[in-house]
């Protein structure tokens, strides 16, 4: 008895970073982004969903075992393998799509709040200093249990969705038997549902996550377990916010633009109670976004240029690290803090700039997971590479199909 109850409590010590960073990607870009697709086309984007999330598993994989194997962050073997150059660009294209994220992120937070009758002039400063104190006066593992706290708000969608009565039969089958709608707003927004379901910091946050909390290969098979079920936990997170729409705004003919468009739409169709669970979740999502993104440009660049990391730190002793996390959240903060400016596009831009850079990150990924000399044993096997390699393939044609229809 006492062997299985050590060993539960060995599986609940690892488990964190897979669900944490999985349930990240379903940011306010990430809640805007299924509500606008499932608001528009119905269910006929979920076969991607199904699709992007076979390629997440393996890629996450991936990243949990370059971290056991190694003990090393993404971003500090792309530097020692391919020198300081490519990893100056690999960090540039990461901060560049973190900032936008980051930006939208804090734009849900405003939103979800301001659903609540509270001004964002009073809620994102605030939470600015909450975010700030919970990253600085704590260190990793207290970090984790508030992000695995707020992994729990994603449940207000699956309540909601089960609120709405949806025929599940009709879902399964739009997954099973896609029907696509070729244009070229379509291929954008399959674009968007990439670049917010696999985005370049999940993939730098998930690994230095795990070399942070010091988990050993000999625990990896625990650790792969975090990863499938944060896969499972965030697809279908996602598969619930497309029902939301699809069964209450899609059918009544009503077009949004925002998350925050969808949880006042729904009030009418599915009662007070969906549009408090639907801006609660949103919520969630954002401030859970917020925490993470600035922590995954931190830990990846200070990584990549040898700069001493780690929440287990204090601040004199990893300032590049602490002051990066600073600046991305100020930034942020105040951005979403000039008066009359709409961040609708900037949310939904961001995923797509995140898309449309996500080959950069896991093309540096396939190299090194196959690399004998970093991995030993433990490289790709040839289902995941091809896994792999087609998912980069897949972005990769959606992203032209994308942009060359909008010259038709």
């Amino acid at each position: 008895m006492k062997k299985k109850f050590g060993k539960l409590f060995l599986i609940f010590s690892i488990i964190g970073p897979g669900i944490i960073t999985a349930n990240a990607g379903n940011d306010a870009g990430g809640v805007t982004t299924y509500s606008v697709i499932g608001a528009h086309y119905g269910y006929s984007m979920l076969w991607g969903l199904f699709a992007i999330g076979i390629g997440l598993a393996v890629v996450q994989e991936m990243n949990a075992r370059m971290a056991v194997v190694t003990g090393k962050g993404l971003s500090d073997l792309i530097r020692e393998r391919y020198g300081v150059r490519w990893a100056f660009f690999a960090m540039l294209v990461l901060i560049v799509a973190n900032l936008g994220v980051c930006i939208g992120d804090f734009a849900g937070i405003a939103a979800s709040l301001e659903l609540f009758k509270i001004s964002k002039y009073i809620s994102v400063p605030i939470l600015t200093i909450m975010i700030w104190v919970v990253m600085t006066k704590g260190n990793y593992s207290k970090a984790e249990k508030v992000f695995l706290l707020l992994t729990l708000t994603f449940f207000a969608y699956i309540i909601t969705a089960i609120m709405v009565k949806p025929d599940w039969g009709t879902v399964i089958s739009r997954i099973t038997s896609p029907k696509a709608n070729l244009t070229s707003d379509y291929w954008l927004q399959l674009i968007g549902m990439v670049g917010t379901t696999i985005t370049p910091y999940m993939q730098f946050y998930l690994q230095s996550s795990i070399v942070d909390k010091g988990i050993l290969l000999k625990e990896y098979k625990y650790e792969k377990l975090d990863v499938y079920l944060g896969t499972v936990w965030g697809i279908l997170t996602a598969l619930f916010i497309t029902v939301c729409t699809a069964e209450t705004l899609f059918k009544a003919h009503k077009l949004v633009e925002t998350a925050q468009d969808a949880a006042v739409a729904l009030k009418p169709l599915a009662g007070s109670y969906s549009f408090a669970l639907f801006a609660i979740g949103l919520f969630g999502a954002s401030f859970l976004a917020c925490c993470i993104i600035p922590l995954s440009t931190s830990y990846a660049v200070c990584e990549a240029f040898g700069f001493e990391s780690g929440l287990d730190n204090k601040i004199k002793d990893a300032p590049i690290f602490f002051g990066l996390f600073l600046f991305m959240l100020i930034v942020s903060m105040i951005v979403v803090l000039i008066p009359g400016l709409s961040l609708v596009n900037i949310i939904l831009v961001t995923q797509q700039i995140a898309g449309i850079l996500c080959p950069v990150v896991l093309i540096f990924m396939i190299k090194l997971v196959n690399d004998k000399e970093i991995m030993g044993e433990h490289v790709n096997n040839k289902l995941q590479n091809f896994i792999a390699k087609f998912t980069v393939i897949l972005i990769i044609v959606l992203v032209i199909l994308g942009f060359v229809g909008n010259f038709i």
